[in-house]
């Protein structure tokens, strides 16, 4: 027998090793192509936040993102558009 004691017998190599866990964040890698519109492009980078953070907080960024894109799809319709041309007027020139 030896006089050293190493505490708890076990493999300090194995102590060191990182332990998987399959519950653990991991980012999906997933490419987020910009769109040119500012508003879109921020809310999608939003998205990234997901990589970081449990399953249980992927709702509050969802729903972010949901609420930007769905006020940027409101704002298009707020944006005054092109003025229509005027009607053309009936034509009174056909005589029978």
């Amino acid at each position: 027998m030896s006089d050293s004691v190493t505490g708890t017998g076990a493999d300090p190599q194995a102590e060191e090793a990182p332990e998987y866990d399959p519950a653990a964040p991991a980012p999906l890698g997933v490419p987020r192509t910009p769109t040119g519109d500012a508003d879109v492009d921020a809310a999608l980078e939003r998205l990234a936040d997901t990589d970081h953070l449990a399953t249980d907080g992927h709702v509050e960024v969802y729903e972010d993102v949901h609420r930007g894109l769905r006020d940027a799809l409101t704002a298009l319709d707020a944006r005054p558009g092109p003025v229509a041309p005027p009607a053309p007027s009936p034509s009174y020139q056909h005589r029978s």
